[in-house]
């Protein structure tokens, strides 16, 4: 009997052999390496009202003493948090839950789904680590979830004046600039709800279709906004749940032709952290040229504080983080007339 092994016969038990290793590394469990949230977990639907345990996965991160979590609507600004209310005009957002090693689960619990949301909600996550006396690392997690609410909705209104005067009949310094031809804006809807909460469903993602009856006055635009085309009259109808509103709309601008501007935040781009991180609205453009107003904006991530944002180019300090983690940026720019852009996003991914 021939016992030697053929080369062919060798090799086919080397791919055998290391075909079982790499079966048996993909079915172990992967440690995860980062401060993750991992329940509720993206893309779950919630009731609106209703408790949820929050669990999160701490990774290697060590020396964590609180996680604050946060709620926002995914397209929500956000706001100044806890530690920076003191900063001029800011707006501190409500800390839904602060959570210590000592609660159960550790730096988790229940966490309340705020009862007035709808649509696409943000969960945001931070951690505060000391490091020293006087400084605080932090690092962050966030997941966007669906909350719905239980009840059935009753009622649709438009949140504000009837018939809605744009322009000379209605001038107004409320909103920043006056209305003119180009100009872009959103209209505040609300409905109620037969669990008696008033829900604010001005966006696409909650649900709302808007229709102008004369896209010569009003034009409708992506995500629910709207843009003064002409002079006339026009009625806004919204649709959400099966039940609608109308809004009656009259305008009368200047008949000064204008284009609005189109917004330009520039690249997504990787950074270190610890480094000076600049971005630039500089390719942003106005069809006639005009000079431009900028408006920079952080929609996404642990707040960071942003150096003239009110400027073409606006910077920030990148922050210390354990793994790479996206900050997201909005941007939108105005011209001369008062004519406003679509937002541009750009994201900043910032690592170790």
């Amino acid at each position: 009997m021939n016992h030697h092994t053929s080369p062919i016969n060798r090799q086919m038990r080397v791919r055998d052999s290391l075909f079982l290793i790499f079966a048996f590394c993909v079915c172990l469990p992967l440690q995860t390496l980062a401060f993750k949230i991992t329940e509720p977990t993206a893309g779950t639907d919630l009731s609106a009202g209703n408790t949820v345990t929050a669990h999160v996965d701490l990774g290697k991160d060590t020396g964590i003493v609180t996680v604050r979590y946060y709620w926002y609507g995914e397209q929500d600004e956000v706001l100044v948090e806890q530690d920076d209310s003191t900063a001029i005009g800011s707006i501190v957002a409500p800390v839904a839950m602060a959570s210590s090693a000592e609660q159960e689960p550790a730096f988790g619990g229940p966490l309340k789904v705020p009862s007035n949301s709808i649509g696409p909600m943000r969960l945001l996550a931070v951690a505060e680590i000391p490091r020293g006396r006087l400084e605080t690392k932090s690092v962050f997690d966030e997941v966007i979830v669906k909350v719905e609410p239980t009840a059935a909705l009753t009622t649709i209104d438009f949140d504000t004046e009837k018939p809605l005067q744009l322009g000379r009949a209605g001038q107004s310094s409320a909103f920043g600039h006056v209305d003119s031809l180009g100009k872009i804006f959103e209209l505040p809807v609300v409905a109620d709800f037969a669990d008696g909460v008033t829900r604010r469903i001005s966006t696409q993602a909650s649900g709302t279709s808007y229709t102008s009856s004369n896209d010569k006055v009003i034009r409708v635009m992506a995500n629910g906004l709207l843009q003064i085309a002409g002079n006339g009259k026009t009625t806004i109808t919204v649709t959400n749940r099966g039940k609608q509103a109308s809004l009656d709309v009259n305008v009368t601008v200047n008949d000064e032709p204008n284009e609005p501007p189109v917004a330009d935040a520039g690249m997504n781009k990787t950074v270190k952290a610890g480094s000076r991180v600049k971005l630039s609205g500089l390719k942003s453009r106005d069809p006639e040229g005009e000079a431009l107003y900028y408006s920079w904006s952080q929609v996404r991530g642990s707040k960071i504080s942003l150096l003239d944002a009110n400027n073409s180019e606006t910077s920030f300090l990148a922050p210390a983080v354990s793994e790479p983690r996206i900050y997201r940026f909005k941007l939108r720019v105005t011209d001369k007339m008062g004519a406003d852009s679509l937002p541009a996003f750009v994201d900043v991914t910032v690592e170790p």
